[in-house]
C-alpha cells in the first residue's frame, strides 16, 4: 500500500529503528496497526484517524500543558510483527497506544504492554479474548465478535430460514471467531449451515471451494475474514454463476472490497457499528477529513475516538500515570466522535450496538431495520 499521508502536526514524528528522545513538553503515544499487507487499508485509516486526532489535540493546547507526540507500529496484521512493533513501541517510551486492528495481533502484542505499563485502546479489534485475559491495562472502543456474530447470525436466520447457510473462515482470531459465533446464533434459531469450511488467508485461488458451495446449493454465504480473501470469493463465485448472497463483518468496511469485486459484490452484506459519519459527534471531524481529500470510512473516526478517550482520561487523572487513568477509564464516560461511552470492568464499551449494511454501485449504506 501507498500511505498517501502527509505527517500533519509538527510534534508528530516516525520514530521507529533507534532508540528515541523525547522532548520534556511533549507525550508520546503511537498507533499500531496493518500499514502494509493485505489488510492496510485498515491501516491506512487508523493512521489518519491517528494522524487528524493528535494534530486537533494539539492545536488545542495538548494535554496537561505538553503537546502529543505520535509514533508508528506496522504489524502487517502478523502475530510475530505485532510482538515486534510492541516491543519497539515501548522502546521509544509511549505512554499510550491506539492499537491493534486485528485481533490476531492486539491479543500477543497486548502481553508486551501489560508487561511494558502501557495502555491499549483498540479501535477495531473484536475476538473477545482480546479483553477477557484479565489485563488492567486493555480496552477497546468497538463492539465483540459475539456481538457481531448474533447480529449476523439472526439476520441469516429470520432471512434464510427455508435455505442453504454456508459459513467459511480464514483461521484468524478474527476470522474463525465471527464465524463460530454467527454459527452459535444461527443455529440456536434452528438453522443448521449446510458447509462449515476454512480456507487460508492469502488464498487466491477458491475455485475448489465455490465448486462446492455451488454443489450444495447455497442460498447465502457467510465469510468470516479479511476483505481482500472475500471480495475474491465473491468475484469467483459470480464468475461461476453462484447467485448466493455474501454476508461477512467488519473487515468488509473498506472501499477496497469493491474495488476487488467490482460488480460481483453488489448486494454484499456485513455488519458494523452505526456510522459515526453520520452522527452529531462525528460530523465536523468528518467533514474536516472529506475537506482535505479523505473519506473517514470504517475505523477512522474510531480511531480518533480511542485517542480523545485516552486524552479525557489522562485530563482527569492530572497524570499519565497508569494505575491513574484506567481507574477514570472505569469510572468515566467519554465523548467522542463516536458518540458517548464508558467501560465495564473487562474494558469493553458499554454502549455498542452493530447493524447491517449493503454494498450498491460500489458504495455501502446502513439497511433499514
Amino acid at each position: 500500500m501507498t500511505l498517501k499521508l502527509a505527517l500533519i502536526a509538527a510534534a508528530t514524528l516516525t520514530v521507529f529503528g533507534g532508540a528515541t528522545v523525547h522532548a520534556e513538553d511533549t507525550i508520546a503515544i503511537a498507533v499500531a496497526g496493518p500499514f502494509t499487507g493485505s489488510t492496510a487499508s485498515f491501516g491506512e485509516q487508523m493512521r489518519h484517524g491517528a494522524d487528524r486526532a493528535v494534530a486537533d489535540i494539539n492545536a488545542a493546547g495538548g494535554v496537561l500543558g505538553k503537546k502529543l507526540e505520535l509514533l508508528y507500529g506496522d504489524d502487517a496484521c502478523d502475530p510475530k510483527q505485532a510482538v515486534a512493533a510492541a516491543n519497539q513501541i515501548a522502546k521509544n517510551g509511549a505512554k499510550f497506544v491506539a492499537g491493534h486492528f486485528c485481533s490476531g495481533s492486539s491479543i500477543p502484542a497486548s502481553a508486551v504492554y501489560n508487561e511494558e505499563g502501557i495502555l491499549q485502546i483498540s479501535p477495531g479489534s473484536t475476538n473477545p479474548k482480546f479483553t477477557e485475559q484479565g489485563f488492567k491495562n486493555v480496552f477497546r472502543v468497538c463492539g465483540r465478535d459475539d456481538q457481531q456474530g448474533a447480529v449476523a447470525g439472526a439476520y441469516l436466520a429470520t432471512h434464510y430460514k427455508a435455505g442453504k447457510v454456508a459459513i467459511l473462515n480464514d483461521k484468524s482470531a478474527y476470522g474463525r471467531g465471527i464465524a463460530d459465533d454467527t454459527k452459535r446464533t444461527l443455529n440456536a434459531a434452528g438453522v443448521t449451515e449446510v458447509l462449515f469450511e476454512a480456507y487460508s488467508a492469502g488464498e487466491k485461488d477458491f475455485s475448489a471451494l465455490v465448486s462446492k458451495l455451488k454443489q450444495a446449493q447455497v442460498d447465502a454465504v457467510f465469510i468470516g475474514g479479511y476483505h481482500t480473501e472475500a471480495g475474491l470469493i465473491a468475484r469467483q463465485m459470480h464468475d461461476q454463476g453462484l447467485q448466493a448472497r455474501l454476508i461477512g463483518g467488519d473487515a468488509l468496511m473498506t472501499s477496497e472490497y469493491w474495488g476487488i469485486t467490482g460488480a460481483a459484490g453488489e448486494g454484499t452484506l456485513m455488519t458494523f457499528g452505526p456510522d459515526p459519519r453520520t452522527k452529531p459527534e462525528g460530523k465536523a471531524v468528518a467533514d474536516a477529513f472529506r475537506t482535505s481529500g479523505y473519506e473517514p470510512e470504517g475505523y477512522t473516526l474510531y480511531t480518533y475516538a480511542a485517542i480523545q478517550t485516552y486524552v479525557q482520561a489522562v485530563t482527569r487523572a492530572g497524570s499519565t500515570d497508569l494505575d491513574k487513568v484506567v481507574k477514570q477509564l472505569h469510572a468515566n464516560q467519554f465523548n467522542t466522535v463516536i458518540g458517548a461511552f464508558g467501560f465495564n470492568e473487562k474494558g469493553d464499551v458499554t454502549t455498542t450496538a452493530y447493524v447491517v449494511y449493503q454494498w450498491h454501485n460500489g458504495a455501502y449504506a446502513e439497511l433499514a431495520p
